[in-house]
């Protein structure tokens, strides 16, 4: 049975664009049927596309990515998926970014415990990196609250003259519209407009 090599592109919004990566995947020599690209974030493993690529794996097959972050960024995780894939699936993992993590050689002791180390690390920088960018998301809201800054929907502005309408309205009274058409209105059809 052949073995193959997938490729796993995740980028965290929409906005963001995978195409530094799908470029790395293709230089790699990974065809684009073999390429799993999801834009979700990286907190957890709960993605579709990683899912359907886990699927997939068999023992002698390789999976390609960028960087460990592009994995995930949740340190616990990564440590374990990494062992689902190199122990459970004896699938073999190539982080384009860290050679030193590539798992396709055989490795001695030594080589064995530093590659663990490193993983190590770098799912622990991965996870800081994430509170980091949530904690300065956190900070750049509350400045610009501070400054005044509304976030949402923007309220409609109303309309010149509305409050001189509302009070003849509210009055009962009657005012000509723009076509020049005659319109009486009281304070329910205002409470229905949500304006009282």
């Amino acid at each position: 049975m052949k073995n193959n090599a997938y490729g796993y592109v995740r980028v965290s919004t929409r906005e963001q664009n995978e195409a530094r990566q799908v470029i790395a995947m293709h230089e790699f020599g990974i065809d684009e049927l073999n390429m799993f690209i999801e834009k979700q974030s990286g907190k957890d493993f709960n993605r579709p596309q990683y899912k359907r690529l886990l699927r997939k794996l068999k023992a002698g097959d390789t999976l390609v990515i960028k960087s460990i972050d592009r994995l995930g960024r949740n340190y616990d995780e990564i440590i374990e998926q990494w062992r689902i894939i190199t122990k459970e699936k004896q699938a073999a993992i190539v982080l384009l970014d860290m050679p030193l993590l590539d798992t396709r050689q055989g490795r001695d002791l030594t080589g064995t415990l530093i590659a663990d180390i490193v993983l190590q690390l770098l799912s622990y920088v991965a996870q800081t990196e994430r509170e980091f960018i949530k904690r300065r998301q956190a900070e750049g809201i509350a400045a610009a609250k501070a400054k005044g800054v509304h976030f949402g929907v923007k309220p409609k502005e109303k309309p010149p003259g509305f409050e001189a309408y509302c009070g003849q309205w509210l009055r009962g009274g009657y005012f000509r519209t723009r076509s020049g058409e005659s319109i009486g209105c009281d304070a329910s059809h205002l409470s229905e407009m949500g304006e009282i």
